[in-house]
């Protein structure tokens, strides 16, 4: 096989909801000048499709209808010009706040359950993987199962925790400051039942890979977290790639 189409360098960034997966993941792509792929952006814009599409219906979603709809959605990750920040757009539109919303994430859980869905999904995962094979030299990809299934041979894998209380009010906090009325309790009861079908679904269960590094991030700052990956980094990853070359 030639160097030119060896899969990039890829980090996985797997743990529980609301610890922060996605800023972490964005600020080491940042800073090794890789792509980020928010893996969990993708299984929500399923959800807001699902909810605009009427395929909710008393807490079930029909499958059927989501299965025949499903390949022919088009979910892409696009950079802010202005803020730099990497943006979900799904079939071409710009999705990202309508998708961080609660009525989405009660549907994710449900979504997240289904082994169609999820096999779909990894699929497109490890597609959008191969597709920058030629453009950069790495991946950062954040979500569930990325170091358990989606990449079990990542070059790197970082499992991410937290305490329940601190990641419900870091949500509550993220979604007041958008302007949007929520309630901390039940931000809490939804983190908590996330946690529960996360760990106990049959498809993929949420679980730490053998060979990952554990991060509890409960009482640390960003900057405390990114130290905390850099010395990862220098001991681990530096042996095999060395980013301050490029």
């Amino acid at each position: 096989m030639s160097m030119s189409h060896k899969r990039p360098y890829i980090i996985a960034v797997d743990g529980y909801s609301s610890c922060g997966k996605s800023t972490f993941a964005r600020m080491i792509a940042r800073e090794l000048n890789f792509i980020y792929i928010d893996s969990g952006a993708m299984y929500r814009s399923v959800a807001l499709f699902c909810l605009e599409n009427n395929f909710c219906e008393n807490a079930s979603i029909d499958l059927k209808k989501l299965m025949e709809k499903l390949p022919s959605l088009h979910i892409t990750f696009r950079s802010n010009h202005n803020t730099g920040i990497q943006e979900t757009y799904l079939n071409g539109r710009n999705v990202e706040e309508e998708i961080r919303s609660i009525r989405v994430s009660e549907v994710v859980s449900q979504l997240s359950k289904i082994k169609d869905v999820r096999q779909h999904l990894v699929k497109l995962q490890r597609k959008l993987a191969d597709s920058h094979n030629h453009e950069i030299s790495g991946i950062v990809m954040d979500g569930r199962d990325i170091g358990t299934v989606v990449f079990p041979e990542a070059h790197l894998k970082i499992f991410m925790t937290a305490d329940v209380d601190v990641r419900a009010k870091r949500r509550y906090d993220e979604l007041k400051a958008k302007g949007l009325e929520v309630n901390y309790e039940d931000i809490r009861d939804n983190i908590m039942r996330r946690d529960h079908e996360d760990e106990t679904r049959k498809e993929s269960p949420l679980k730490k890979a053998g060979d990952a590094y554990v991060l509890d991030n409960s009482y640390m700052t960003v900057d405390e977290q990114m130290e905390w990956f850099r010395n990862i980094w220098k001991e681990i990853a530096k042996e095999n790639y060395d980013y301050r070359n490029r």
